[in-house]
């Protein structure tokens, strides 16, 4: 049986403006020296290099055998029938695979749906199972348990499901992941999990949060309660880490390589951490950047809500902080916040549903005083 771990290949290491391919070459070897074999990516991961590099560090280096490979096809990308074999046949020749392990429909919501739908992705996609170029089929979502609901049922050929769950949205009314895990365990379509960490959020904690983990686990990680948690749900086949660093793959691997289930105790200690952190996080983006590549602007927008929600979680009265720092080093290169022309494009493709123009505003109202 396949571990729970995925390398999730979309917040590589770079150096410079460039990915470090020599430090994912050392990643990728460690996580499958470990028996690890489960990668994805996507068209648009790491500004639309992350194929390329999967090239590079995997497949170029790796029997084809030792490896399980997914990647995905985006709405935003297709505007005719003819450009889903445009996208997948360039993924290909950009990740170097004959056939997909796995092949997802990405981020189906309340919009995209209507694109897949007119397009109809669904049976393209089960024909490219047909003809072996597709192992396996599914689909990635990001809205409410009705809509998934709805998908399941009138699609029954897809054979998974990934959900965003983490125990932060585990009963968010936001993004309701419970009712959307067990929607897809209804349906009998086993979980790949993404955003375990919530983008980052819950390894750099409060420290009250890290007390309370750290009382009863003192060598555990902090990251690696929250990937626990998501691998100990029964349906949850595979828990998918956007991994950066050498560090953070040795620190994964070695408590998934034989994963013990969330107990009781930890659970509650668990539920604790959420009551803490709901009163810190202001702005609850996963920092997947799909925003970004087509900012008019040019604003790093997950980067800014990182450091407003930072800013927010500092001690009243401190004074000068290092995100303000951050911030007036970012614009030198990037628009500020305040540049924002509200053209709607961010909210339109942000898989959270955020209202991104009005945390814009609250950003430049924080770090550049603007009312």
């Amino acid at each position: 049986m396949a571990k729970k771990l995925g390398f999730g290949l979309m917040r590589l290491p770079e150096k410079g403006s460039e990915i470090d391919v020599k430090q994912v070459e050392q990643m990728v070897d460690l996580f499958m020296d470990r028996g690890f074999t489960y990668f994805d990516t996507a068209w648009m991961y790491c500004n639309f290099r992350s194929e390329e590099v999967t090239k590079q560090a995997l497949v170029s280096r790796h029997d084809r055998d030792s490896f399980t490979l997914a990647t995905k096809l985006h709405s935003e990308f297709i505007q005719t029938e003819a450009d889903r074999d445009k996208v997948f046949n360039e993924q290909r020749r950009k990740t170097g695979v004959d056939f997909f392990d796995y092949y997802l429909i990405h981020d189906v919501n309340s919009h995209s749906i209507e694109t897949y739908d007119r397009l109809d992705v669904w049976k393209w996609l089960e024909d490219k199972k047909k003809a072996g170029l597709a192992r396996e089929i599914g689909f990635s979502f990001h809205d409410g348990p009705e809509l998934l609901d709805r998908v399941l049922t009138e699609h029954p050929e897809m054979e998974f499901v990934q959900l965003q769950i983490n125990y932060l949205d585990w009963d968010s009314l936001g993004i309701r992941a419970r009712e959307c895990y067990e929607v897809a365990t209804k349906h009998g379509k086993p979980v790949t999990v993404m955003e375990p960490v919530k983008g980052g959020t819950l390894a750099a904690v409060p420290k009250e949060v890290e007390r309370l983990f750290r009382e009863y686990a003192p060598d555990a990680s902090i990251p690696s309660w929250a990937i626990r948690f998501a691998a100990s749900q029964p349906n949850v086949r595979f828990v998918l880490s956007g991994m950066s660093t050498l560090e953070q793959v040795e620190d994964n691997t070695s408590y998934m390589q034989e994963m013990v289930p969330i107990n009781e105790e930890e659970l509650k200690r668990i539920k604790k951490a959420v009551d803490i952190l709901s009163e810190g996080i202001a702005i609850p983006c996963t920092g997947c950047s799909y925003c970004v590549d087509g900012c008019p602007m040019q604003i790093p927008i997950p980067k800014y809500f990182a450091l407003l929600n930072a800013e927010l979680q500092e001690v009243d009265g401190k004074g000068w902080t290092p995100q303000s720092e951050y911030y007036d080093n970012l614009t030198k290169e990037n628009g500020k916040a305040s540049d924002c022309i509200q053209c709607g494009q961010c909210e339109g493709i942000c898989p959270q549903h955020l209202p991104v123009i009005k945390h814009l505003q609250e950003v430049a109202e924080q770090f550049e005083n603007i009312v």
